[in-house]
């Protein structure tokens, strides 16, 4: 090799040179490779600790541990996503298919389920018959053993006509003649023929083919039939096309009647709510009167007035309403009898009754009434009167009012008028016998001053002033004509009753309004004293603590009475259990001339503590 000093060229690499040639014993040989594994197994330990340790190596980095696909690190490899189903292809189940089945059905042979090859054999067997059963039938190759066309006398025959309906007919004169051969659905047999679902649901009278519903698969199966047997079997039904088409014109005219009727009554309705509606804001802006004491007038009437406006009640015409709007009615004045709980009911049924005698044709009379009082009328408030139009007939005709105070119903009428039959025949009770004339009797005014003079109880006194005020207000004069013991001992009462200041004779209709005001007098109370009566000697208590009217009903005979004029009132009670008790009155003029029969149920309570202690004391 050249010296640095005698060459400027680099060092070059000595010469390969032959290794020397140790040579050396198995057991050395052995040494070494066993060292050389136990090296490699120290290397491995080294390597294994490092890359587990948080130590950076040799390059100054942290080693990077694997994370196993197990792990719930965020960092953990993450499988590869799954392949999402398009949801437009709607719900689908999973059918593990080594297991699936041809049922011939369509269906899927349940899980750890073994197939029966029995059941499979009778299926292929049943399958094998519908086959054969659906087979069109064979052509014969003589002529005349094949069936025809009765229209073309083709061969060509639609077997599912010929085997559903029975007809022979082939598929081009079919479709050449719909009038005749073309399929109806049982909904136009129903509608165009006016067949029954009996008679639609026979197989032997009209045959049908069984189709699926094409609008739904859920749907029941359709039904067709052929025309000309649909229209053969009709003709036979209604007897000619021209009896069909009449009922089903006449069907159709009455189901347009109902409809337009079923229409006029929901508008009628709707009106109704808006008049009511109306009304009703009306009643919010109107001024409520606010009465005060009964006053006495020149005339001797007593009046009450609002302390706020200046209204007056003047009893004397207690029958007059005024007219809001078509059937509604609204009292002018109330009669408030004195200790009464609330207005005199006689006034509220003829006011009622005033108010339906303007919805009705005066050519109908009324003949009977039945109502309820359902609460105490406030004599503060006017009455609202509500018509209506029940029913209207040839001979009859029914109205019902309801009576409205404060938004509550208080009273409820049901009125029946009649068109006259004066050639009908006629019987009647006799009027009662040796009845004194009325100008024999005395007035109830003359008794109770007679009693307020002969009487020194104090209570007695305030009761006979009460009741002086109360007759001296009421536009209705009545004398006492004597009380009278029936057979059965019950005694029976009897009145005369007229209405006073009649300048003239009104109409029947607008009498019978004042004989119902009339017929509310001392009615009820017939049951109170005829306990007082019965009860006298001390069989039993007779103190009255509440008495008022319940229902009330009265059936009109005559129209010829005149209310200015005398009536001749008996009133008998028939009976009172259980806190109610009932009376029954008959009306004659002083000819005998039945006019009228009234009948009424009211509460009637006794003050019972006394007997209830004496029960007592004998447990």
């Amino acid at each position: 090799m050249d010296t640095p000093g005698a060459s400027s060229s680099r060092y070059t690499t000595p010469p390969p040179r032959e290794a020397p040639n140790f040579d050396m014993t198995p057991e050395q040989v052995k040494r070494i490779e066993l060292n050389r594994l136990k090296a490699k197994a120290r290397q491995r330990e080294r390597e294994a600790q490092s890359t587990s340790s948080s130590a950076t190596n040799v390059n100054g980095k942290r080693p990077l541990g694997v994370v196993p696909a197990t792990s719930t690190s965020p960092t953990a490899p993450k499988p590869p996503p799954k392949l999402k189903r398009d949801s437009r292809l709607g719900k689908y189940f999973e059918y593990d298919l080594s297991k699936m089945v041809n049922s011939k059905g369509g269906f899927l042979v349940e899980d750890g389920k073994e197939v029966d090859e029995d059941v499979r054999a009778k299926e292929k067997e049943r399958e094998r018959q519908r086959a054969m059963q659906n087979l069109e039938p064979p052509i014969y190759l003589d002529p005349k053993l094949n069936p025809r066309c009765k229209e073309c006398n083709s061969m060509d025959i639609d077997q599912t006509y010929k085997k559903v309906f029975g007809c022979l007919v082939c598929n081009k004169c079919k479709n050449e003649k719909p009038e005749k051969y073309s399929l109806l659905t049982k909904t136009e047999c129903k509608e165009d023929y006016l067949l029954t679902d009996a008679e639609l649901r026979d197989q032997e009278l009209m045959p049908h083919l069984l189709k699926a519903n094409p609008h739904k698969s859920t749907f029941a199966n359709m039904m067709l039939f052929l025309r000309y047997q649909v229209e053969d079997f009709a003709w036979k039904k209604w007897g000619s096309p021209e009896a069909l088409d009449a009922e089903w014109q006449r069907r159709v005219d009455e189901k347009k009647k109902k409809k337009n009727k079923k229409f006029e009554e929901s508008l009628r309705e709707l009106r109704r709510r808006t008049r009511e509606t109306v009304w009703q804001k009306r009643k919010d802006q109107e001024h409520k009167h606010t009465f005060g004491v009964v006053e006495k007038g020149p005339d001797g009437m007593g009046k009450q007035i609002c302390h706020e406006c200046g209204f007056t009640i003047d009893i004397s015409s207690a029958l007059e309403v005024e007219q809001l709007d078509v059937n509604l009615y609204r009292s002018k004045t109330l009669y408030l009898p004195p200790r009464a709980r609330g207005v005199f009911g006689g006034q509220v049924i003829s006011q009622a009754l005033v108010s339906a005698n303007n919805c009705v044709d005066p050519s109908f009379g009324l003949h009977s009434l039945h109502c309820y009082f359902l609460l105490s009328a406030s004599a503060a408030v006017p009455i609202l009167y509500n018509v209506d139009r029940v029913r209207d007939g040839r001979s009859y005709v029914t109205r019902a009012v309801r009576a409205v105070q404060r938004g509550r119903t208080i009273f409820i009428m049901l009125c029946s008028f009649q068109r006259p039959e004066p050639r009908q025949p006629t019987f009647q009770l006799p009027m009662p016998p040796d009845v004194p004339a009325p100008d024999a009797c005395e007035g109830i005014e003359v008794i109770y001053e007679r009693l307020f003079k002969e009487t020194t109880d104090s209570k007695v006194k305030d009761f006979c002033l009460t009741a002086l005020e109360e007759r001296r207000r009421s536009p209705i004069e009545v004398k006492l004509a004597g009380v009278r013991e029936s057979k059965d001992g019950i005694p029976v009462f009897l009145y005369w009753h007229k209405a006073r200041n009649t300048p003239v004779r009104y109409d029947p209709a607008f009498q019978k309004c004042i004989l119902s005001y009339i017929s509310d007098s001392q009615f009820i109370s017939a049951a109170r004293r005829t306990l007082a009566y019965v009860n006298q000697g001390g069989k039993g208590p007779t103190k009255v603590v509440m008495q008022t009217s319940l229902d009330h009903s009265i059936s009109f005979y005559s129209d010829d009475f005149d209310c200015g004029d005398w009536l001749l009132y008996v009133i008998v009670s028939e009976s009172a259990a259980s806190g109610r008790a009932s009376v029954h009155g008959r009306m004659y003029t002083p000819a005998g001339t039945l006019v009228a029969v009234c009948n009424q149920e009211g509460v009637v309570r006794v003050d019972d503590r006394d007997t209830a202690a004496a029960v007592k004391q004998k447990l």
